[in-house]
């Protein structure tokens, strides 16, 4: 199903952070029916911040995850990379590289490494407005979805996220991504705003929220976002090279064996397939 057509039903989809192809497949295979290129994430893997990202290496990203799996891939474009004219270069590039959606923040440019110790400077809300505006006339299907996002709720107040929130759709946002800080605002935000919603979960599961994932499909949120995923790819490669220098069994391993493990990641990749056909073609 195309990203649109899952939005249009009643239910909530995670959509785990992936930064290459392998995580891709991955998730795939785990029954994810979307996915989300952070910018964190990728920011964290190129040992920088989303802040230091371009949109010529976010789209590359994508064309390799895109390649590697069918799924809808969402883009995190943090601030759009530009004003409301830059729109029609940001978008045509994203859309043209596979992505289903792109997600825009209403923060300032450049953006700042501060974000990731919770200060933020947002952007005048008719500023926004036109830039989702030119989002919305910059692409050239509707099948490309255009998410507004807006940090109000913890860098202003309720009453200005809902305001933004509201005149971020009315200019033409396909779905409205915002921050409530607890079940009760998630509720209340889903009770003003209605469907489509797009929220990060702050843990490593759904259930660290106390709501079930029919109870935010009610409130009107049809992507939960995932993030953490870089922080299990450092944790399992830090304790792997650690545990190689002294010498020592790799704790992330367990009890599974490398012969093991070797042929799970084979089955990820389609390798007997790429061996099949070799033997032939030019193997015979």
């Amino acid at each position: 199903m195309s990203l649109r057509e899952l939005l249009a039903t009643q239910k909530a989809y995670l959509a785990p952070a992936v930064f290459n192809p392998l995580c891709a497949k991955i998730a795939q295979a785990a029954g994810f029916e979307m996915l989300y290129l952070g910018g964190g994430t990728l920011g964290y893997v190129k040992c920088g911040l989303e802040a230091n990202l371009n949109i010529t290496e976010l789209t590359q990203a994508g064309i390799e995850i895109r390649a590697a799996s069918d799924l809808p891939l969402i883009l995190d474009a943090a601030c759009g990379f530009g004003d409301p004219m830059h729109m029609h270069h940001v978008i045509p590039l994203a859309e043209a590289a596979g992505f289903a959606a792109i997600e825009i923040e209403d923060q300032i440019l450049p953006k700042r490494a501060h974000h990731h110790i919770g200060i933020e400077h947002m952007i005048p809300a008719e500023l926004m407005v036109a830039k989702v505006r030119e989002a919305v006339s910059a692409r050239r299907s509707k099948e490309f979805l255009i998410v507004a996002r807006t940090n109000g709720v913890r860098s202003s107040n309720m009453d200005d996220a809902l305001r933004r929130a509201e005149a971020y759709r009315a200019a033409g946002a396909d779905a409205i991504y915002i921050t409530p800080r607890n079940p009760e605002q998630m509720r209340f935000v889903g009770e003003r705003l209605g469907a489509p919603l797009m929220f990060s979960l702050p843990g490593e599961s759904y259930r660290e929220l106390g709501l079930t994932l029919e109870e935010m499909a009610r409130f009107g949120y049809r992507i939960l976002t995932i993030t953490s995923t870089q922080l299990a790819f450092h944790h399992a490669m830090q304790q792997t090279y650690q545990s190689i220098m002294a010498g020592a069994p790799n704790p992330v391993m367990g009890r599974v064996t490398r012969k093991e493990e070797q042929a799970a990641l084979h089955a990820t990749l389609g390798f007997d397939k790429l061996i099949e056909i070799e033997k032939r073609t030019v193997e015979k």
